[in-house]
């Protein structure tokens, strides 16, 4: 940390002169565009990582890599000052059926630039570069900044961010990229996966044979799709489980002895994935199996610099009903970006290249006003974290 407080506020104040390069936006929706033309499924992000680490290069920043992760430090780097991390990934999920574009076309077309991952989170993603590039060669910044590009967040995956982490050294503080309408989430809701088994007994389907398997599970799905978990004066329900794949029987004239279904299941702090699995298990008859990899709950409080700072420069807040890899962090998060949550994993999925404009500014903008917010305590919030592991 920087002690002389008169040296941290004029740091604080110099960061406000630096002059955006005019380039960046059209350079950023370019760098996107690049990106969407080259498939990047999770676990398959090789090729777009050499697109970010070249482009990174052009700016002669020094990259590392690890996989399909990238990580970069500001060019004046210094261990006494804070490091801020800024992350996003590079992955997308597969193009649903309901494309009636190319998702590897990145066309423009009234202001939209369609293609997959250009909402989720490519344009938060190019946006974090350019902000990082913005601050890179400043030598007074009060803080330091790494950037890090990471692979397999959409399946949380063992080789993205969580397998990175260690390798960036001491961290302060997070600003993640996803798309939030460039609001502020200061919580963000856990996700645990459940695999379900209903067993019954094969039989001929024109005699009275068997035990329909898939009759036997119709009373635990009608319980996952009404149970509700008692709400405690929050603005979103505490638990949300929904039914999202269904699989039973072989053919038409064979009664299933089998059917086996999956629970997407979202949780805030109210209660823990614990006390979750104790209610399910009580309630269903199904064999119940947990996948690994669950993401807990986190948020920040609403009195760190961070949150305070991005209120005081007009962002709304709210609790997010996703997740992201800020599930992984053992730091003080938020996760803002330009577009819209509601696109991602859409059909034609699309951001507007005036939202990419504006993730840009308000991300400069955030990290212009956060010195100042840091100056009268700046081990305060330390570790002023609650994060939920289950």
């Amino acid at each position: 940390m920087i002690k002389d407080l008169n040296q941290r506020l004029s740091f604080a104040k110099a960061a406000k002169s630096l002059p955006l390069n005019p380039h960046f936006f059209s350079e950023s929706v370019a760098l996107l565009q690049h990106l969407i033309r080259t498939p990047s499924f999770s676990g398959e992000e090789s090729d777009v990582a050499d697109i970010v680490h070249q482009y990174l290069f052009g700016y002669s920043v020094k990259v590392k890599r690890k996989g399909n992760n990238l990580w970069c430090f500001n060019k004046f780097y210094d261990e006494n000052k804070p490091t801020i991390l800024l992350n996003s990934h590079l992955d997308t999920v597969m193009p649903n059926e309901g494309y009636t574009k190319d998702p590897f076309c990145p066309e423009i077309i009234d202001g939209k630039l369609y293609g997959l991952g250009s909402n989720d989170a490519g344009g938060c993603l190019v946006s974090l570069i350019a902000t990082f590039l913005h601050f890179y060669s400043y030598q007074g910044l009060g803080f330091n900044l790494c950037l890090a590009v990471t692979a397999e967040e959409e399946n949380s995956g063992e080789n993205g961010i969580k397998s990175l982490l260690p390798q960036l050294g001491k961290l302060e503080l997070a600003i993640v990229g996803e798309p939030t309408l460039l609001q502020m989430a200061v919580a963000e809701k856990g996700n645990l996966v459940i695999d379900c088994v209903s067993n019954g007994r094969s039989g001929h389907a024109a005699r009275d044979e068997g035990d329909n398997a898939i009759h036997k599970c119709l009373k635990d799905l009608e319980w996952f799709s009404t149970y509700q978990f008692p709400q405690q004066l929050k603005s979103l329900p505490p638990v949300k489980m929904t039914v999202t794949t269904i699989k039973a029987g072989m053919q038409h004239n064979i009664v299933p002895a089998r059917c086996e279904f999956t629970v997407d299941i979202r949780n805030d702090d109210t209660f823990s994935q614990r006390q979750i699995l104790d209610t399910i298990l009580k309630n269903v008859s199904c064999q119940v199996n947990v996948r690994p990899g669950a993401l807990g709950a986190s948020s920040i409080p609403v009195n760190h610099p961070i949150v305070k700072t991005g209120i005081a420069i007009g962002c709304k807040t709210y609790s997010s009903p996703t997740t992201s890899d800020q599930a992984w962090l053992s730091v003080p998060s938020i996760k803002i970006g330009p577009g819209d949550s509601a696109r991602s994993h859409s059909s034609d999925e699309f951001i507007y290249l005036e939202e990419i404009k504006k993730g840009i500014s308000l991300y400069i903008r955030l990290l212009d006003a956060l010195p100042l917010m840091l100056i009268n305590n700046p081990n305060k919030y330390k570790n002023e974290i609650k994060h939920i592991n289950n």
